[in-house]
Protein backbone atom coordinates (compact mmCIF):
# COMPACT_ATOMS: atom_id res chain seq x y z
CA UNK A 1 0.00 0.00 0.00
CA UNK A 2 1.54 3.43 -0.79
CA UNK A 3 0.47 6.82 0.62
CA UNK A 4 -2.16 8.43 -0.70
CA UNK A 5 -0.21 12.11 -0.80
CA UNK A 6 -0.87 15.35 -2.89
CA UNK A 7 2.54 16.07 -4.10
CA UNK A 8 1.70 19.23 -6.29
CA UNK A 9 2.87 22.22 -5.00
CA UNK A 10 -0.67 24.13 -4.14
CA UNK A 11 -1.47 20.63 -2.34
CA UNK A 12 1.75 20.40 -0.21
CA UNK A 13 1.68 23.77 0.63
CA UNK A 14 -1.51 23.66 1.70
CA UNK A 15 -0.70 21.21 3.72
CA UNK A 16 2.45 22.50 5.49
CA UNK A 17 0.51 25.64 6.71
CA UNK A 18 0.61 23.23 10.01
CA UNK A 19 4.49 21.84 9.48
CA UNK A 20 6.38 24.21 11.66
CA UNK A 21 9.97 24.74 9.79
CA UNK A 22 12.95 23.99 11.52
CA UNK A 23 15.48 26.97 12.19
CA UNK A 24 13.77 29.00 9.53
CA UNK A 25 12.08 32.98 9.31
CA UNK A 26 8.67 31.67 10.37
CA UNK A 27 7.28 35.10 9.07
CA UNK A 28 9.03 35.06 6.14
CA UNK A 29 7.92 31.69 5.63
CA UNK A 30 4.15 32.71 5.25
CA UNK A 31 5.10 35.02 2.12
CA UNK A 32 4.38 33.60 -1.56
CA UNK A 33 7.12 31.70 -3.09
CA UNK A 34 9.12 31.21 0.12
CA UNK A 35 9.21 27.64 0.41
CA UNK A 36 10.74 25.01 -1.84
CA UNK A 37 8.70 21.49 -2.29
CA UNK A 38 11.14 18.86 -2.79
CA UNK A 39 9.15 15.74 -3.88
CA UNK A 40 11.78 13.10 -5.08
CA UNK A 41 15.56 12.29 -5.05
CA UNK A 42 18.02 9.95 -7.12
CA UNK A 43 21.95 9.50 -6.91
CA UNK A 44 22.86 13.61 -6.31
CA UNK A 45 20.22 15.02 -7.75
CA UNK A 46 16.48 16.10 -6.01
CA UNK A 47 13.37 16.88 -7.70
CA UNK A 48 10.83 19.69 -6.53
CA UNK A 49 7.23 19.76 -7.45
CA UNK A 50 7.37 21.91 -10.13
CA UNK A 51 9.33 19.63 -11.77
CA UNK A 52 12.88 20.90 -11.79
CA UNK A 53 15.85 18.77 -11.38
CA UNK A 54 18.52 20.51 -8.93
CA UNK A 55 21.69 19.34 -7.81
CA UNK A 56 21.37 18.36 -4.07
CA UNK A 57 24.26 20.68 -3.12
CA UNK A 58 23.59 20.31 0.63
CA UNK A 59 23.64 16.84 0.78
CA UNK A 60 20.16 17.09 2.34
CA UNK A 61 21.45 18.92 5.72
CA UNK A 62 24.97 17.65 5.33
CA UNK A 63 24.10 14.32 5.67
CA UNK A 64 23.21 12.15 2.78
CA UNK A 65 26.74 11.08 1.73
CA UNK A 66 26.28 7.99 -0.32
CA UNK A 67 23.76 10.09 -2.42
CA UNK A 68 19.48 9.16 -2.46
CA UNK A 69 17.33 6.21 -2.91
CA UNK A 70 20.09 3.64 -2.51
CA UNK A 71 18.52 0.49 -2.78
CA UNK A 72 21.35 -1.39 -0.77
CA UNK A 73 20.06 0.58 2.41
CA UNK A 74 16.53 0.82 1.79
CA UNK A 75 16.50 -3.41 0.98
CA UNK A 76 18.26 -3.00 4.65
CA UNK A 77 15.83 -1.36 6.00
CA UNK A 78 13.03 -3.11 4.79
CA UNK A 79 14.55 -6.37 5.75
CA UNK A 80 14.54 -5.48 9.14
CA UNK A 81 11.62 -3.97 9.78
CA UNK A 82 10.26 -7.37 8.38
CA UNK A 83 12.46 -9.02 11.13
CA UNK A 84 12.19 -7.18 14.44
CA UNK A 85 10.38 -3.65 13.77
CA UNK A 86 11.28 -2.46 17.51
CA UNK A 87 13.15 -3.20 20.47
CA UNK A 88 14.90 -0.98 22.90
CA UNK A 89 18.13 -1.37 24.27
CA UNK A 90 17.48 -0.44 28.03
CA UNK A 91 18.08 -2.54 30.50
CA UNK A 92 19.23 -6.13 29.79
CA UNK A 93 17.93 -6.14 26.37
CA UNK A 94 19.97 -5.86 23.11
CA UNK A 95 19.43 -6.63 19.46
CA UNK A 96 21.52 -8.62 16.68
CA UNK A 97 21.83 -4.71 14.32
CA UNK A 98 22.85 -2.77 17.20
CA UNK A 99 24.87 -4.46 18.51
CA UNK A 100 26.68 -5.25 14.88
CA UNK A 101 27.41 -1.70 14.41
CA UNK A 102 28.78 -1.05 17.73
CA UNK A 103 31.23 -3.74 16.56
CA UNK A 104 31.92 -2.03 13.23
CA UNK A 105 31.96 1.76 14.72
CA UNK A 106 34.85 0.36 16.99
CA UNK A 107 36.63 -1.11 14.70
CA UNK A 108 36.67 2.11 12.19
CA UNK A 109 36.83 4.64 15.16
CA UNK A 110 40.43 5.81 16.27
CA UNK A 111 42.85 3.89 18.70
CA UNK A 112 40.93 3.13 21.96
CA UNK A 113 36.96 4.57 21.29
CA UNK A 114 35.53 0.64 21.65
CA UNK A 115 32.19 1.43 23.20
CA UNK A 116 28.96 3.12 21.43
CA UNK A 117 26.01 4.37 22.72
CA UNK A 118 23.33 5.24 20.12
CA UNK A 119 21.03 8.34 19.87
CA UNK A 120 18.86 9.83 17.60
CA UNK A 121 20.39 13.44 16.31
CA UNK A 122 23.90 15.09 16.72
CA UNK A 123 22.51 17.37 19.87
CA UNK A 124 21.56 13.69 21.29
CA UNK A 125 25.11 12.64 20.65
CA UNK A 126 26.41 15.86 21.89
CA UNK A 127 24.60 16.00 25.18
CA UNK A 128 24.96 12.68 26.16
CA UNK A 129 28.79 12.95 25.72
CA UNK A 130 28.14 15.80 28.80
CA UNK A 131 26.08 13.70 30.66
CA UNK A 132 28.59 10.40 30.11
CA UNK A 133 31.43 12.98 31.73
CA UNK A 134 29.93 14.23 34.06
CA UNK A 135 29.17 10.49 35.60
CA UNK A 136 32.43 9.76 34.61
CA UNK A 137 33.90 12.42 37.11
CA UNK A 138 31.06 11.67 39.98
CA UNK A 139 31.92 8.31 40.07
CA UNK A 140 35.91 9.11 40.54
CA UNK A 141 35.14 11.42 43.23
CA UNK A 142 35.30 14.59 41.36
CA UNK A 143 31.62 15.91 41.08
CA UNK A 144 33.14 19.29 40.46
CA UNK A 145 34.29 18.85 37.49
CA UNK A 146 31.33 20.24 35.29
CA UNK A 147 32.50 23.05 32.96
CA UNK A 148 32.30 22.49 29.28
CA UNK A 149 35.08 24.53 27.19
CA UNK A 150 33.41 25.69 23.58
CA UNK A 151 34.46 27.54 20.64
CA UNK A 152 32.68 30.78 19.73
CA UNK A 153 31.49 30.13 16.13
CA UNK A 154 30.75 26.44 17.24
CA UNK A 155 27.49 24.70 16.35
CA UNK A 156 26.92 21.50 18.48
CA UNK A 157 22.75 21.00 18.82
CA UNK A 158 19.67 22.32 19.43
CA UNK A 159 18.20 21.17 23.04
CA UNK A 160 19.27 23.61 25.74
CA UNK A 161 22.63 22.37 26.86
CA UNK A 162 23.77 21.96 23.19
CA UNK A 163 22.42 25.34 22.38
CA UNK A 164 24.36 26.76 24.91
CA UNK A 165 27.75 25.43 24.05
CA UNK A 166 27.14 26.52 20.48
CA UNK A 167 27.96 29.71 19.46
CA UNK A 168 25.85 32.67 21.52
CA UNK A 169 24.44 33.79 18.74
CA UNK A 170 22.29 31.05 17.77
CA UNK A 171 20.38 31.68 21.13
CA UNK A 172 19.51 34.55 20.33
CA UNK A 173 16.02 35.44 22.08
CA UNK A 174 15.82 32.33 23.05
CA UNK A 175 16.37 30.56 26.85
CA UNK A 176 19.55 27.88 27.29
CA UNK A 177 21.13 26.00 30.16
CA UNK A 178 24.59 27.03 29.88
CA UNK A 179 25.88 27.49 33.66
CA UNK A 180 28.63 25.31 32.81
CA UNK A 181 29.76 26.37 29.49
CA UNK A 182 32.49 28.77 28.70
CA UNK A 183 33.41 29.82 24.98
CA UNK A 184 36.76 30.04 23.98
CA UNK A 185 38.47 32.23 21.32
CA UNK A 186 37.21 31.50 17.73
CA UNK A 187 40.25 29.52 15.75
CA UNK A 188 39.08 31.87 12.47
CA UNK A 189 42.69 32.89 11.07
CA UNK A 190 41.21 34.90 7.95
CA UNK A 191 38.41 37.00 10.12
CA UNK A 192 40.16 37.00 13.69
CA UNK A 193 43.59 37.60 13.28
CA UNK A 194 44.50 38.20 10.21
CA UNK A 195 47.59 40.69 11.64
CA UNK A 196 48.96 37.36 13.02
CA UNK A 197 50.99 34.64 10.88
CA UNK A 198 48.83 31.60 11.65
CA UNK A 199 51.40 30.04 13.62
CA UNK A 200 51.38 32.96 15.49
CA UNK A 201 47.36 32.53 15.57
CA UNK A 202 47.82 29.36 17.28
CA UNK A 203 49.84 29.95 19.62
CA UNK A 204 47.23 32.88 20.92
CA UNK A 205 44.70 30.24 20.79
CA UNK A 206 46.36 27.92 23.29
CA UNK A 207 47.16 30.97 25.35
CA UNK A 208 43.66 31.34 25.56
CA UNK A 209 42.92 27.58 26.53
CA UNK A 210 45.75 28.09 29.41
CA UNK A 211 44.02 31.22 30.49
CA UNK A 212 40.74 30.06 30.44
CA UNK A 213 42.12 26.95 32.76
CA UNK A 214 44.13 29.25 34.98
CA UNK A 215 40.38 30.93 35.27
CA UNK A 216 38.42 28.24 36.39
CA UNK A 217 40.82 26.07 37.55
CA UNK A 218 41.06 22.64 35.89
CA UNK A 219 39.55 20.76 38.62
CA UNK A 220 36.34 22.36 37.32
CA UNK A 221 36.42 21.34 34.16
CA UNK A 222 35.45 18.44 32.41
CA UNK A 223 36.00 18.46 28.53
CA UNK A 224 37.08 20.72 25.30
CA UNK A 225 34.56 20.07 22.73
CA UNK A 226 35.42 21.15 19.78
CA UNK A 227 33.94 20.26 15.56
CA UNK A 228 37.40 19.15 13.82
CA UNK A 229 36.16 22.13 11.29
CA UNK A 230 33.08 24.29 12.04
CA UNK A 231 29.85 23.37 10.27
CA UNK A 232 26.78 25.46 10.82
CA UNK A 233 28.99 28.49 12.91
CA UNK A 234 30.52 29.22 8.92
CA UNK A 235 32.78 26.04 7.85
CA UNK A 236 35.76 27.61 10.08
CA UNK A 237 39.35 25.55 9.69
CA UNK A 238 41.90 26.07 12.34
CA UNK A 239 45.19 26.66 11.83
CA UNK A 240 47.38 23.39 11.02
CA UNK A 241 48.28 21.53 14.46
CA UNK A 242 45.21 23.48 16.59
CA UNK A 243 42.73 20.16 17.60
CA UNK A 244 46.29 17.89 18.46
CA UNK A 245 47.71 21.39 20.36
CA UNK A 246 44.45 21.51 22.22
CA UNK A 247 44.30 17.96 23.52
CA UNK A 248 47.73 17.91 24.50
CA UNK A 249 46.60 21.46 27.04
CA UNK A 250 43.94 19.47 28.23
CA UNK A 251 44.99 16.10 28.67
CA UNK A 252 47.79 17.42 30.92
CA UNK A 253 45.32 19.33 33.10
CA UNK A 254 43.05 16.00 32.97
CA UNK A 255 40.34 17.67 30.82
CA UNK A 256 38.62 15.11 28.44
CA UNK A 257 38.61 16.15 24.36
CA UNK A 258 35.91 15.30 22.64
CA UNK A 259 35.60 15.60 18.87
CA UNK A 260 31.85 16.51 17.42
CA UNK A 261 32.52 14.71 13.78
CA UNK A 262 28.92 14.78 13.63
CA UNK A 263 29.74 16.44 10.26
CA UNK A 264 32.79 15.51 9.29
CA UNK A 265 32.64 11.76 9.73
CA UNK A 266 31.79 8.97 6.88
CA UNK A 267 33.71 10.59 4.12
CA UNK A 268 33.19 13.63 3.94
CA UNK A 269 36.85 14.69 4.75
CA UNK A 270 37.53 11.88 2.75
CA UNK A 271 37.94 9.51 5.84
CA UNK A 272 35.42 7.65 8.09
CA UNK A 273 36.69 9.45 10.80
CA UNK A 274 38.50 12.80 10.73
CA UNK A 275 39.94 13.36 13.90
CA UNK A 276 43.20 11.08 13.72
CA UNK A 277 43.56 10.65 9.93
CA UNK A 278 43.09 14.35 9.26
CA UNK A 279 43.75 16.49 12.22
CA UNK A 280 45.91 14.23 14.10
CA UNK A 281 43.97 14.16 17.49
CA UNK A 282 43.24 11.11 19.03
CA UNK A 283 39.65 12.48 21.20
CA UNK A 284 38.19 10.63 24.34
CA UNK A 285 35.11 10.70 23.06
CA UNK A 286 33.73 11.00 19.47
CA UNK A 287 30.33 12.35 18.77
CA UNK A 288 28.49 11.39 14.86
CA UNK A 289 25.27 11.21 13.37
CA UNK A 290 24.11 12.25 9.94
CA UNK A 291 26.48 10.21 7.55
CA UNK A 292 26.31 7.61 9.75
CA UNK A 293 22.98 6.56 8.06
CA UNK A 294 23.61 9.21 4.77
CA UNK A 295 20.42 10.13 6.45
CA UNK A 296 18.05 7.69 5.40
CA UNK A 297 17.39 6.68 9.37
CA UNK A 298 17.65 8.88 12.67
CA UNK A 299 20.44 7.85 14.31
CA UNK A 300 23.66 9.34 16.31
CA UNK A 301 26.42 8.07 18.66
CA UNK A 302 28.96 8.51 21.29
CA UNK A 303 31.66 6.75 20.78
CA UNK A 304 33.90 6.69 24.18
CA UNK A 305 37.25 5.35 25.22
CA UNK A 306 37.82 1.77 27.22
CA UNK A 307 39.41 3.83 29.83
CA UNK A 308 36.17 5.85 30.42
CA UNK A 309 33.59 3.26 30.20
CA UNK A 310 35.47 1.28 32.74
CA UNK A 311 34.76 4.20 35.05
CA UNK A 312 31.07 4.15 34.91
CA UNK A 313 30.03 0.24 33.82
CA UNK A 314 32.15 -0.31 37.49
CA UNK A 315 30.18 -1.87 40.37
CA UNK A 316 27.87 0.30 42.68
CA UNK A 317 26.08 2.99 39.84
CA UNK A 318 23.60 2.80 37.29
CA UNK A 319 23.81 4.34 33.98
CA UNK A 320 20.53 6.99 33.98
CA UNK A 321 20.77 8.00 30.50
CA UNK A 322 19.18 6.57 26.97
CA UNK A 323 16.07 7.41 24.41
CA UNK A 324 13.80 5.12 23.11
CA UNK A 325 14.57 5.25 20.23
CA UNK A 326 18.51 4.20 20.45
CA UNK A 327 20.13 1.49 18.65
CA UNK A 328 16.56 1.57 16.90
CA UNK A 329 16.46 -1.80 14.93
CA UNK A 330 16.00 -0.24 11.79
CA UNK A 331 18.09 3.46 12.38
CA UNK A 332 20.89 0.43 12.98
CA UNK A 333 20.21 -1.64 9.68
CA UNK A 334 20.38 1.60 8.01
CA UNK A 335 24.11 2.46 9.19
CA UNK A 336 25.64 -0.70 8.92
CA UNK A 337 24.49 -1.09 5.02
CA UNK A 338 25.98 2.72 4.57
CA UNK A 339 29.26 1.96 6.17
CA UNK A 340 29.27 -1.51 3.90
CA UNK A 341 28.32 0.49 0.49
CA UNK A 342 30.85 3.37 1.55
CA UNK A 343 33.27 0.54 1.92
CA UNK A 344 32.47 -1.92 -1.13
CA UNK A 345 32.23 1.98 -3.04
CA UNK A 346 35.47 3.04 -1.72
CA UNK A 347 33.51 6.43 -1.57
CA UNK A 348 35.93 7.64 1.32
CA UNK A 349 38.74 6.81 -0.90
CA UNK A 350 37.45 8.28 -3.97
CA UNK A 351 36.76 11.68 -2.06
CA UNK A 352 40.18 11.97 -1.16
CA UNK A 353 39.93 12.83 -5.35
CA UNK A 354 36.99 14.37 -6.17
CA UNK A 355 36.99 16.57 -3.00
CA UNK A 356 39.99 18.05 -3.53
CA UNK A 357 38.60 18.61 -7.53
CA UNK A 358 35.53 20.51 -5.78
CA UNK A 359 37.43 22.12 -3.00
CA UNK A 360 39.70 23.71 -5.71
CA UNK A 361 37.31 24.86 -8.08
CA UNK A 362 35.49 26.64 -5.18
CA UNK A 363 38.64 28.41 -4.30
CA UNK A 364 38.91 30.14 -7.74
CA UNK A 365 35.47 31.86 -7.11
CA UNK A 366 37.89 34.44 -5.03
CA UNK A 367 38.39 36.62 -7.87
CA UNK A 368 35.27 37.85 -7.24
CA UNK A 369 35.30 41.11 -5.80
CA UNK A 370 32.25 40.26 -3.21
CA UNK A 371 33.96 36.86 -2.13
CA UNK A 372 35.96 37.74 0.61
CA UNK A 373 37.49 34.10 1.48
CA UNK A 374 36.62 30.31 0.05
CA UNK A 375 37.58 28.15 2.89
CA UNK A 376 36.93 24.42 4.14
CA UNK A 377 37.84 20.86 2.65
CA UNK A 378 36.58 18.56 -0.01
CA UNK A 379 32.93 18.57 0.04
CA UNK A 380 32.54 20.77 3.26
CA UNK A 381 33.15 24.59 2.05
CA UNK A 382 31.55 27.60 2.58
CA UNK A 383 32.01 31.15 0.76
CA UNK A 384 31.76 34.28 2.78
CA UNK A 385 30.62 37.88 1.02
CA UNK A 386 31.76 41.00 1.93
CA UNK A 387 31.08 44.53 0.77
CA UNK A 388 34.87 45.76 1.09
CA UNK A 389 37.54 42.96 -0.07
CA UNK A 390 40.21 44.79 1.50
CA UNK A 391 38.64 45.86 5.06
CA UNK A 392 36.66 42.61 5.00
CA UNK A 393 33.52 44.38 5.49
CA UNK A 394 30.48 42.80 5.77
CA UNK A 395 27.38 42.89 3.86
CA UNK A 396 24.43 44.30 5.95
CA UNK A 397 22.02 41.53 7.58
CA UNK A 398 19.18 42.91 5.49
CA UNK A 399 20.61 42.72 2.15
CA UNK A 400 20.58 38.90 2.35
CA UNK A 401 24.01 38.35 0.04
CA UNK A 402 24.11 34.65 0.70
CA UNK A 403 20.07 33.67 0.13
CA UNK A 404 20.32 36.10 -2.73
CA UNK A 405 23.33 34.12 -4.22
CA UNK A 406 21.62 30.46 -3.27
CA UNK A 407 17.99 32.11 -5.32
CA UNK A 408 20.25 32.63 -8.52
CA UNK A 409 21.60 28.88 -7.95
CA UNK A 410 18.40 27.47 -7.44
CA UNK A 411 17.37 28.94 -10.37
CA UNK A 412 20.23 27.29 -12.45
CA UNK A 413 19.64 23.52 -11.03
CA UNK A 414 21.48 23.70 -7.27
CA UNK A 415 20.54 24.19 -4.30
CA UNK A 416 23.45 25.81 -1.55
CA UNK A 417 22.16 26.71 1.99
CA UNK A 418 22.58 30.55 2.74
CA UNK A 419 24.11 31.13 6.43
CA UNK A 420 23.98 35.05 6.51
CA UNK A 421 26.78 36.52 4.12
CA UNK A 422 27.96 32.86 3.50
CA UNK A 423 27.10 30.11 1.14
CA UNK A 424 27.74 26.34 2.64
CA UNK A 425 28.28 23.52 0.39
CA UNK A 426 27.67 19.76 1.43
CA UNK A 427 26.73 17.73 -1.51
CA UNK A 428 26.66 14.07 -1.64
CA UNK A 429 29.86 12.61 -1.62
CA UNK A 430 28.97 10.95 -4.97
CA UNK A 431 29.19 13.09 -7.59
CA UNK A 432 31.52 12.85 -10.77
CA UNK A 433 33.88 14.95 -12.11
CA UNK A 434 30.93 16.52 -14.80
CA UNK A 435 28.69 17.45 -11.76
CA UNK A 436 31.56 18.94 -9.78
CA UNK A 437 32.24 21.11 -12.69
CA UNK A 438 28.79 22.36 -13.01
CA UNK A 439 28.24 22.73 -9.77
CA UNK A 440 31.40 25.31 -9.94
CA UNK A 441 30.15 26.73 -12.98
CA UNK A 442 26.80 27.93 -11.60
CA UNK A 443 28.37 29.03 -8.38
CA UNK A 444 30.37 31.24 -11.02
CA UNK A 445 27.12 32.22 -12.94
CA UNK A 446 25.17 33.25 -9.67
CA UNK A 447 27.57 34.92 -8.05
CA UNK A 448 28.55 37.13 -11.42
CA UNK A 449 24.26 37.89 -11.70
CA UNK A 450 24.63 39.29 -8.13
CA UNK A 451 27.34 41.47 -8.04
CA UNK A 452 26.69 42.79 -11.29
CA UNK A 453 23.13 43.83 -9.58
CA UNK A 454 24.92 45.45 -6.92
Amino acid sequence: MSLDLDISTDGVLTADTNLVQSWADLNALKQSGARTVIVSAEGAMVRDSEGNELIDGIGGLWCVNAGHRRAEIIDAITEQLNTLDFYSTFYNFTHPTAAALAVKLAELAPGNLNKVHFGNSGSVANETAIRILHHYYNRLGQPQKKRILCRHGAYHGSTNLTVAMTTPGYSEGWGKSGEWVHHLRCPHHWREAPEMTEAEFLEALKQDLLDTIAHYGAETIACMVAEPIMGAGGVIVPPEGYHAEMAAICRAHDIKYVTDEVVTAFGRLGHFFASKDVFGVQPDIINTAKGLTSGYQPLSATIMSDEIHEVISGPGGMFFHGMTYSGHPAAAAAGLANIALMERDQIPQRVQVTGKRFEGLLRQLEEFDIVGEVRGSHFMMGIEFVKNKETKEPFAPEEMIGLRVAREAQKRGLIARPLGNILILSPTLIMDEAMIDRVADILKESIAALQSSL
